[in-house]
Order: structure tokens, then C-alpha cells, then sequence
């Protein structure tokens, strides 16, 4: 069996405690078709937090690895704890990551776990983007959470998706109704009766006009900044229809090259703006070719490096992240950096110096 690298996204999604990262995590795999049922955190009933101790306290605490298909890409995603208890948990995970999603909530922006994973993933030179979610909640503000994460995280975020309002219906003159995707200046509105499964487009709200164009303006300028091949710096500055294709294919370079960071929108609990989400992991977001070759130690010789490129044909070699007692044996999670790992092989141990089947 062969498979186009091109097509994988490894990614995981990071968070501060209570940002919403697994209600977030549990609608992409119900719009994946992986589940046919949402999951609630509060219920005990998601799929990623499996554990016994998870369901009673309704966080996460083990890392969750679960494959699904988006679009023509496959992904394996990885759900990491939010609670600073679990910082090891997620490091660990973050190794064998090519991108992320960072989760932000609306109201309390970067907080100080969120600072801790952003910190992470700099340290393993992990490209990302932002979901602000929980859009629907009293004292939302979109705007709050971009100049935070400029701020304190000295990032460069790139809205593509704005909120159409904030809060709720009892809490704001103007709630949180949809989202408005910048490059196809499209009003986003989606059906609540389908759990945010079925959408419908429509014209950018008159009101919004000023607002959708000032967004637009600041997002053609700081990409222009990175536009070294002048793939829209010149179209842009004669006032000409900029490709939707060639915007995406520049900040696609530029989130992998970790110049900026996407930033999109919406609400887990009212089924807003996660497949747009979706849509963006597999526009923006590396495959194992677009990272460099992995670096480790010569399992015998510890003063020589090797390297391996992302190549199946290489010698194997993976990293085990994560061990799942299971009662027909121990389950070894591993990210495979070359080479093709089959039934019944025989690879070789570095830390026990022996080698082991693979069943």
C-alpha cells in the first residue's frame, strides 16, 4: 500500500484549560464522519477523553490520537491536555507534531497555560494556527484576543475569519450569528437544527462593509510584507482581483515558514466555524514533507547524529510518544519519521539494545 504524504496532516489541537479545546475537537470528528453523535464533555461522552478519571472530572489528561478524513487529506489528530498539571503530556506530543491548532477562548483570550503550549511549540519549531473560540459567551471580543496574542506571545495573527456579532442573544445587542470568511467575502450562517453540519452563504451584511474591508486592507498588507515572489503585492497595488489560490498558497508558505499564524473563528457549543477550521488545517498546516529531516543519535555511537528525510524507502525510524494499557496488551503510539513499519517486523530498540516484533 502506498500512501501521498502530500494528503497527511499530523496536528494536534493545544489549549488552556476550558477554552473548549474537545468540545472543539469532538465536532471536527462529528463533521469527519468519524462519530455519528456529539459527545459532551460535561456528559463524560467524548471520544478523546476515554479515561475513567477524564469522564469523572470533564478535563482532558491523557493525550488522544484519532485519524479521520477531511476533504482529500488524511489526518491524525492529537488531542493534548489544557491543565498545567499535564505540561509533560502535552510536550510529548508536540515532538511528533507537524502543525497545530491553539485554542484561545473569547473572553479570556492568552492565558497562562496557552502561553505555556505556544512556548512549546516554538521550542520544537511547530507551524500553527488559532481558533478564538467560544464566541457566543458573555464579554466575547475578537479584537481583545488578537492584540493579546500579539502582545504577550509577540505572534503575528492573521485573521481569514471574523465573528459576525458577539455573546448571546440575552447578553448582547448584537450576538454571535456567523462568521465572514475574508478571502471569499462570504457571510457564513449556519443550521442549528443539524448541529452546524449544513451552512448557507450569503452577502456580507451592509453593516459589516466597513469593518470586512478594513480586515481585508490590513490582511493584503502584512502578506504583501512576506511577498518575495510577488505572487499578489502587484495585483494588490493596481487595485486587481487577487486568486483566492494564489492568497492560500502565500500563507500557506508563511504559516509553515512560522511567519504568521491564521486566525479563524467561531463556537464549539453552537456548531459555528469548525469546518472552516477544517478547511484551513488542510490549506495551511505542513505534511511530513514540508518539515525538515529529524535529527537523533546513533543508538551506539551517542557522539554521532544521524538524520533521516520523511522518505519510506529510508531505514525505519519512529519515536513511541505514548503507551495505552489495553487489556490485549500494551498499545505503542508511534510517529514514523522514515521508512515503512509492516506486520511481524523486527525493529530494533535503542534503550532496551534488543530487537522487537511489531504486530
Amino acid at each position: 500500500m502506498s500512501f501521498d504524504l502530500t494528503k497527511i496532516r499530523n496536528i494536534g489541537v493545544i489549549a488552556h484549560i476550558d477554552a473548549g479545546k474537545t468540545t472543539t475537537t469532538e465536532h471536527i470528528l462529528f463533521y469527519a464522519g468519524a462519530k455519528h453523535k456529539l459527545g459532551g464533555v460535561d456528559a463524560g461522552t467524548t471520544d478523546t477523553d476515554y479515561d475513567p478519571e477524564e469522564q469523572e472530572r470533564g478535563i482532558t489528561i491523557y493525550s488522544a490520537c484519532i485519524p479521520f478524513k477531511w476533504l482529500d487529506c488524511t489526518i491524525n489528530l492529537i488531542d493534548t491536555p489544557g491543565h498545567v498539571d499535564f505540561t509533560a503530556e502535552v510536550e510529548r506530543s508536540l515532538r511528533v507534531l507537524d502543525g497545530a491548532v491553539v485554542v484561545f477562548d473569547a473572553q479570556k483570550g492568552v492565558e497562562a497555560q496557552s502561553e505555556t503550549v505556544w512556548r512549546q511549540a516554538d521550542k520544537y519549531q511547530v507551524p500553527r494556527m488559532v481558533f478564538v473560540n467560544k464566541m457566543d459567551v458573555v464579554g466575547a471580543n475578537f479584537a481583545n484576543v488578537l492584540a493579546t496574542i500579539k502582545d504577550r506571545l509577540e505572534a503575528t495573527a492573521l485573521p481569514l475569519i471574523i465573528p459576525i456579532g458577539a455573546g448571546s442573544i440575552k447578553d448582547s445587542n448584537k450576538p454571535f450569528a456567523g462568521i465572514i470568511d475574508l478571502l471569499e467575502q462570504k457571510a457564513i450562517y449556519f443550521d442549528a437544527k443539524t448541529e452546524g453540519k449544513t451552512f448557507r452563504l450569503e452577502t456580507v451584511p451592509d453593516d459589516m462593509a466597513d469593518e470586512v474591508a478594513t480586515y481585508r486592507e490590513n490582511l493584503f498588507e502584512m502578506l504583501t510584507k512576506f511577498d518575495d515572489k510577488d505572487a499578489i503585492t502587484t495585483l494588490y497595488l493596481e487595485g486587481r482581483d487577487i486568486p483566492v489560490a494564489a492568497v492560500r498558497q502565500l500563507i500557506r508558505e508563511q504559516t509553515l515558514a512560522r511567519q504568521i499564524q491564521p486566525v479563524l473563528c467561531g463556537s464549539g457549543r453552537e456548531h459555528i466555524g469548525v469546518q472552516q477550521l477544517m478547511d484551513a488545517v488542510t490549506f495551511y498546516l505542513p505534511n511530513p514533507l514540508d518539515r525538515p529531516p529529524v535529527v537523533g543519535k546513533h543508538p551506539d555511537k551517542k557522539d554521532k547524529e544521524e538524520v533521516r528525510k520523511p522518505d519510506p524507502k529510508a531505514p525505519f525510524s519512529a519515536l513511541v510518544f505514548k503507551i495505552v494499557a489495553d487489556k490485549h496488551g500494551d498499545l505503542f503510539y508511534l510517529r514514523i519519521y522514515s521508512g515503512t513499519l509492516k506486520a511481524n517486523s523486527r525493529v530494533w530498540n535503542p534503550v532496551r539494545k534488543a530487537k522487537e516484533f511489531a504486530s
